[in-house]
């Protein structure tokens, strides 16, 4: 979000929790061990911002009125996700994601299962048909796979280390997160839907979007 200069890649899994300073106006201040350098972008809860300024013991960004209204905004308080965007040469872990929010979830419900926890989240309609069984999406910057998928709402399945090691500990029923779906399922549906207005799919152009995904 807010970029203009190129295109950067995350992967979805958290390097650091920061802990806000300050969020006055358009301007968010976190302490983080992360060295930023201004122009730097980062994932901050899953959304794409730019290091404006850089401070004795972290960072600040900007957060555009347009971003704001999009985002899961009470969530910038307390602490939040961060993850630089990946370097040439990095290794590539997780999964592709742009720091593109496209809307915000609603939690619930979230069963504590023992041994894991089943995490219910429901989108707008509109949105759901990014949402693949067994495919990615990203929950607050957070790099996740669906287990299942309803009408209205879908379910992840979060191991016991990543609901500690996460802000997903302080989620609960009702917690409105940012969601980024699967960055192919989006190109795909764009290309498919395109394409029926026009002439339709050719049996080459299907296999050339099976052999990109």
């Amino acid at each position: 979000m807010q970029k203009n200069k190129g295109f950067f890649i995350f992967t979805g899994l958290i390097r650091e929790i920061a802990t806000v300073k300050n969020f006055v106006g358009s301007i968010l201040s976190v302490q983080a061990k992360h060295k930023a350098k201004i122009g730097d972008s980062i994932s901050i809860n899953g959304a794409c911002l730019t290091v404006i300024k850089v401070l004795n013991d972290g960072f600040s960004v900007e957060l555009s009125p347009e971003s704001q209204k999009l985002l899961a905004i009470k969530n910038y308080k307390n602490e939040v996700h961060i993850e630089p965007a990946m370097m040439m040469g990095d290794r590539f872990e997780g999964h592709v994601v742009q720091g593109h929010i496209d809307c915000v979830g609603e939690i619930k419900e979230i069963k504590n299962n023992g041994n894991s926890f089943d995490i219910f989240i429901k989108l707008p309609l509109k949105y759901m048909a990014f949402v693949i069984p067994k495919g990615s999406i990203t929950i607050d910057g957070v790099s996740l796979t669906v287990n299942d998928v309803s009408d209205d709402n879908f379910r992840l399945t979060i191991i016991p280390h990543t609901m500690k090691e996460t802000l997903f500990k302080n989620y609960k029923k009702g917690s409105k997160v940012n969601v980024e779906t699967d960055m192919f399922a989006r190109y795909v549906s764009h290309i498919i839907g395109y394409k029926s207005k026009t002439n339709g799919l050719t049996w080459d152009e299907i296999a050339a979007i099976n052999a990109s995904y």
